[in-house]
């Protein structure tokens, strides 16, 4: 028994670490305080992009949700930000919730604790400058946090968030359908969902299949009486 409890608590330790696969550990999110669910209007469903803002993928994330008269929070990366400031503008303009999704799009495992806080601080200033108020969210890059990342985002008066289902289109393999089918299999109340608006640290023109798998994402969320809703018209838990 002694030694199963190391391993035990390494096999733990490597789910969480793992860029990916935070979101997978439940409970060693809720032990840690990092939420993956939505604790809030009932019947709100939280659709999340990453990587923005991108030139092509997110106006055409937009006039999707537009269409669906549906609104999402955008993880944003700092450097993405600076290129395209006037996509930060759009996001607000429309209703769309802004957050932080670092500076540079780097895994925390690979960074140094005074390097994670840097790069959390700068992100905060070029998104908050950008948006003219401070974001209130914060997921890593890959979803990987380290405890010195959660204490550097807390620290900055940031929300750790991460998300509980995901439609894996990141990946130009994965065809809309099945990103549609990833995503609403299974889909409830207080779910926070994954997708990407851009193919900047990913597969290239993966957005493409995002954009097309939409409106089958919110003609589901409508069928089954939720609505998409900003991770701030909910409190996360």
């Amino acid at each position: 028994m002694k030694a199963a409890a190391p391993a035990a608590a390494a096999l733990a330790a490597a789910a969480w670490l793992g860029p990916g696969a935070a979101a997978h550990c439940a409970p060693l999110a809720r032990i840690l305080g990092v939420p993956l669910r939505l604790d809030g209007p009932a019947r709100g469903v939280a659709l999340t992009f990453d990587d923005g803002p991108h030139p092509q993928g997110t106006p055409a994330v937009l006039e999707a949700l537009a269409r669906g008269n549906a609104r999402a929070t955008f993880f944003l990366v700092g450097e993405q930000a600076e290129r395209h400031p006037r996509l930060v503008g759009e996001l607000l303009a429309a209703g769309h919730e802004v957050a932080v999704h670092g500076y540079r799009h780097r895994c925390q495992l690979r960074l140094t604790p005074a390097a994670v806080g840097a790069d959390v601080e700068r992100a905060l200033e070029v998104i908050g400058g950008l948006c003219n108020r401070a974001p209130r969210r914060y997921r890593p890059p890959y979803g990987a946090f380290t405890l010195a990342g959660l204490r550097a985002v807390r620290k900055a008066g940031l929300e750790p968030l991460l998300w509980s289902r995901w439609g894996r289109d990141w990946r130009a393999r994965t065809g809309a359908p099945e990103i549609a089918r990833l995503v609403t299999r299974e889909l409830r109340t207080g779910d926070v969902v994954l997708l990407h608006d851009a193919d900047t640290y990913c597969d290239p023109r993966s957005w493409r299949h995002t954009v097309a798998a939409l409106p089958a994402i919110l003609a589901a969320i409508e069928e089954r009486g939720l609505k998409a809703v900003t991770v701030s018209e909910s409190s996360a838990r």
